[in-house]
């Protein structure tokens, strides 16, 4: 009976692409913590660092939604599940803004320094996404007009800050993209329901206090 056991599961793994966990990452983003989700479109197999979408100089090579288009994104588990068994090596795309968190990102090495700094204030973050290039930082939705205001508040915010709030999107972990493996450099916390994440304000207020007031550099990429 174990080894029947066994040879199903390798032959479900077979059959998802060897990423099972993608699936079950989706299902749990969309209906556990109704986050609207869609499959990304692959990297280029010839060429990871290249995208597998008609943009020969795409700048996120399969970490965005091309087909379908970002609209399509649900938290209808059935719609979850048809699309990760037909493609099951699809990155996982998160429609940033109504139900789900907004992000707030930056270069990965002054992401890095930034949260070392801000864990010594005990400032309080949810979790955060990891590529390669960026860490991401969820926070609560917020609209264009609340982040305008926040910024236009401020003397100088560094121009290597990206925000994807209402509208946008970003690859969640486990994903593989042209660029690397998406990660959790802050996992949210298993078994909980839809992750705690903080307000935006208090974020970009950290953020940018920790990156010009500390000697923090964080390179215009």
């Amino acid at each position: 009976m174990r080894e029947i056991l066994g040879r199903r599961r390798r032959l479900l793994s077979r059959r998802n692409g060897g990423r099972p966990e993608l699936l079950g990452a989706a299902l749990t983003f969309a209906a556990e913590w109704q986050w609207p989700v869609l499959p990304g479109v692959a990297p280029d197999p010839q060429g990871r660092a290249r995208c597998g979408c008609p943009d020969p100089e795409c700048t996120v090579p399969g970490a965005h939604p091309f087909d379908p288009g970002l609209l399509a994104a649900t938290t209808d588990p059935r719609m979850v599940r048809w699309w990760w068994t037909n493609r099951p090596g699809a990155p996982i795309v998160m429609a940033t803004g109504g139900n789900a968190p907004c992000a707030v990102s930056l270069p990965a090495l002054a992401a890095a320094r930034a949260l070392a700094l801000l864990d010594k204030r005990g400032m309080r973050l949810g979790p955060v996404v990891a590529s390669p290039t960026r860490w991401s930082l969820l926070v609560q939705p917020y609209s264009m007009e609340q982040l305008g205001e926040l910024l236009y508040a401020k003397d100088f915010v560094p121009g290597s800050l990206r925000f994807h709030g209402e509208g946008g999107y970003l690859a969640l972990p486990p994903s593989e993209t042209g660029q690397g493996a998406v990660r959790w450099e802050r996992a949210p916390l298993p078994g909980s329901a839809s992750p705690w994440v903080p307000g935006v304000e208090a974020v970009v207020d950290a953020v940018v206090d920790a990156l010009t007031r500390t000697g923090v550099s964080a390179p215009e990429l």
